[in-house]
């Protein structure tokens, strides 16, 4: 099975997830959103989404421009699985993880499927977003079996 780990980030952070995942994980291919287009999306591949929110609970600026493409163009994404890992400030109260719930809340309306836990890294923990995200990923991957 190909695994994709599909990042959005204005920090860096996002970034630093989806390589640490595929340093954890032999195999795992990493693409920055900013050089993805709505046809990345493909049957048979699982993708490991890694995105942050930005300033006042938005996305990132080419994870924006992805998200607006998808619903814009609302391809069929029956049969795409993937999993979604927010990054975020929980000082932002009720706009904590949001831009990760935009994505995810989108790619369930175009039809594609999430598995696992719904990952998260709140900044105020000041635990590391590359291990807090190669933790969820194991448990994502465990959940799906061999």
């Amino acid at each position: 099975m190909r695994i994709v780990a599909l990042f959005g980030t204005e920090s860096g952070n996002a970034e630093e997830v989806a390589v640490g995942i595929a340093k954890a994980v032999p195999g795992v291919e990493v693409m920055n959103m900013a050089d993805a287009d709505p046809g990345v999306f493909e049957k048979g591949t699982l993708y490991l989404i890694a995105c942050a929110t930005h300033g006042g609970g938005e996305l990132p600026g080419f994870a924006q421009f992805l998200h607006d493409d998808l619903a814009e163009l609302r391809p069929d994404l029956d049969g795409v699985r993937y999993a979604m890992f927010g990054l975020g400030d929980t000082s932002y109260d009720e706009r904590y993880l949001r831009g990760a719930k935009q994505f995810d809340e989108l790619l369930r309306s175009l039809g594609a499927a999430r598995i696992g836990p719904f990952g998260e890294h709140d900044v105020m923990t000041g635990s590391e977003p590359a291990e807090v995200g190669v933790a969820w990923v194991r448990d994502v991957l465990a959940g799906i079996g061999p």
